[in-house]
């Protein structure tokens, strides 16, 4: 090897371009920050051969002072940060001042700009070259416009790893998405070989942002989301944007825009909350659909942990973490079918349904009690302690509820036989809207049921209707109710890290919260001597391993509410309403009541959609009435 010496400025740039430079998008997502930080209210965005020939990026931002433009070019030369306390508290996008010294490196850059206070704009050349920048007048209007040709000309090796143009346009593209939807203050045009790809406007007002998601997202995305906005005023953290329903779920993770103060990031502790949020609603394998904007103090993140600044380090993760998910999961639970409801009701539809709901009523309080069981039915049992009587209209006990998880292996149903479906008053005073789900008419194949709504027609899945509801009393019953322990005859032992050591001591009392005894037997030791009632059959090793692992990572676990979860589940679906059962016009309409109450009842435990709407639109399309 030679001896020590110090890199070239030129080299310098070059191996920095390596970590900031990936590809013609880089270039851009660098770029479109340093306008947003300048102020700029509209930027425009030129680009030819994806990106490879040549990158305009225009601004109407707050321009460069003339005797600053040659140190634009230099790295490290930033105007945003000052000290080490900005550094600890970065407010702007862009703040390393490696961004446009990178980018001049492998490029032939024209910088050209103009403040509000000059006379007259100013322009500076580099191409690529360790060569002194050259400041000359230039015709310009205020704010900023950066010219980059031929990227990577002077580096063939960094060249040949490019794309074809289609694919590295669709990587710029994405990121002129993201910055749009993280600023709806600033107006954006995007154009591609001549023609115009975005055309956005600024979106001040709550449906011009709408139309902008709409725009970048499709409308199906903003049809099917909830708006959210939440804020917790103890930590300061503000989580507001749309969350997709999880019937609008996706076979890729291709729709999701999560952003920390206006940032847009990906961080496996965001990822993983929101996972948790939907995990009792996703069918296998799907991903949830969201734009999301987090907003607290600068301070609490980290945001200097990589050159490309796509990922962060929260201060306090666990608080995140928890907020997140806690946040989601109850906007998800709340979701009910008349937030899935389409606008458009026929109002002599809806005046029919009207005068129908007096007469149902009737029939249905007369029904309700011609199914009240007097005894319970020796066919609908279960070895597991499950009667006709654990399904009417009140919750089971959580006496109940533990001793059927823990009777769980030897459930089996004797028959195809399925307890009687909870049966419940309407509870409709007159004059009171129609009910969301609407009113049973008849029954399909003794699967689906056919109800009628003020927007047209309703098709439920009886079971999967019937098992989300179960499932969720289950649930709740058992949560009411400290979870039971139970001792091991031989205490387990367990072999661990110190790093696993420490952290199950420090969580001693979750563990504990959990059922779990644990204590500490050396320095990579654990011994185990209590277990939940309801997992003591299962792999209580794995399982303590494994919520070790995400109390290590995410600073807390729920993989045993989700074992419990899932025995539960399992359960529920044994015990919801079988197909091929005859059920009445009163049992009807009482599961589609205990439909609009339920928390998730738009899913099954398996994620699979409960109920669908068609609209009279749809039916008049469908026949091509009016046509």
């Amino acid at each position: 090897m030679s001896r020590i010496h110090l890199l070239s400025p030129r080299l310098a740039n070059q191996i920095a371009a390596g970590e900031v430079v990936e590809r013609p998008a880089s270039v851009v997502k660098e770029l479109l920050e340093n306008s947003v930080d300048a102020g700029a209210t509209k930027v425009d965005v030129d680009v030819e051969q994806g990106g490879v020939k040549l990158l305009r990026i225009r601004d109407n931002g707050s321009g460069i002072e003339k005797d600053d433009l040659p140190l634009a070019l230099s790295r490290h030369a930033t105007s945003k940060i000052q000290a080490l306390e900005d550094l600890e508290a970065v407010g702007s996008l862009g703040f390393r001042g490696e961004a446009l010294a990178s980018i001049s490196s492998v490029s032939r850059l024209t910088l050209t700009s103009r403040r509000a206070d000059q006379d007259n704009a100013w322009q500076v050349q580099t191409e690529g070259r360790d060569m002194e920048a050259q400041v000359e007048p230039a015709a310009h209007p205020q704010g900023t416009t950066v010219e980059v040709k031929d990227l990577f000309f002077n580096t063939p090796a960094r060249r040949k790893f490019l794309k074809t143009e289609k694919t590295e346009f669709r990587h710029l593209d994405e990121v002129v998405k993201r910055l749009a939807l993280s600023r709806f203050d600033v107006a954006f045009q995007l154009r591609h070989n001549g023609k115009v790809i975005h055309q956005l406007r600024q979106a001040d007002s709550e449906l011009e942002q709408e139309r902008r998601v709409a725009s970048i997202c499709g409308s199906a995305f903003i049809d099917n989301a909830l708006k959210a906005d939440v804020i917790a005023e103890a930590s300061g953290l503000r989580l507001w944007g749309w969350v997709g329903l999880p019937t609008f779920s996706r076979s890729q993770a291709d729709l999701q825009y999560f952003f920390v103060n206006g940032r847009m990031i990906r961080d496996k502790v965001v990822t993983h909350a929101v996972r948790q949020a939907y995990a009792d609603v996703l069918y296998h394998g799907r991903h949830p659909a969201y734009v999301l904007y987090l907003e607290l103090d600068p301070a609490l993140v980290d945001v200097n942990v990589h050159p490309t600044k796509h990922e962060v380090r929260f201060r306090e993760s666990r608080l995140v973490h928890d907020f997140l998910f806690r946040t989601l999961h109850r906007l998800i639970a709340d979701m009910r079918p008349e937030d899935q409801m389409v606008d458009e009701a026929s109002p002599a539809l809806e005046q029919s349904l009207q005068s129908s709901v007096q007469p149902q009523q009737q029939n249905f309080e007369q029904g309700r009690m011609a199914l009240r069981p007097s005894a319970p039915a020796s066919g609908s049992s279960y070895s597991g302690g499950y009667s006709q009587q654990s399904y009417t209209s009140s919750n089971p006990s959580a006496g109940q509820v533990r001793e059927q998880i823990s009777g769980y292996a030897a459930l089996h149903p004797t028959d195809d036989q399925a307890p009687s479906l909870p049966v419940q008053s309407l509870a409709q005073d007159e004059g009171e809207e129609c009910s969301p789900m609407g009113y049973a008419v008849a029954q399909l194949h003794g699967v689906y049921i056919l109800a009628e709504n003020a927007h047209g027609l309703v098709v439920v899945d009886m079971h999967a209707a019937h098992e989300r509801i179960v499932y969720e009393r289950m649930k709740q019953s058992y949560e009411q109710d400290v979870v039971r322990s139970q001792p091991l005859l031989v205490p387990m032992s367990l072999a661990v890290s110190e790093r696993e050591a420490d952290c199950a001591e420090e969580q001693a009392e979750t563990f504990k919260r959990l059922g779990f005894e644990l204590a500490r037997m050396g320095e990579e030791a654990l011994v185990v001597r209590q277990v939940p009632v309801s997992l003591a059959k299962g792999n209580v090793e794995q399982l303590i391993r494994d919520v070790l692992a995400d109390m290590l990572v995410y600073g807390e676990s729920k993989r045993v509410q989700q074992h419990i979860n899932e025995l539960l589940a399992t359960m529920a679906c044994h015990g919801a309403v079988r197909a091929n059962r005859q059920l009445t016009i009163p049992e009807m309409n009482a599961l589609l009541r205990d439909m609009e109450q339920t928390e998730r009842s738009g899913q099954c435990n398996h994620g699979r959609p409960t109920w669908s709407q068609m609209t009279m639109t749809d039916l008049d399309k469908l026949f091509m009435r009016g046509q």
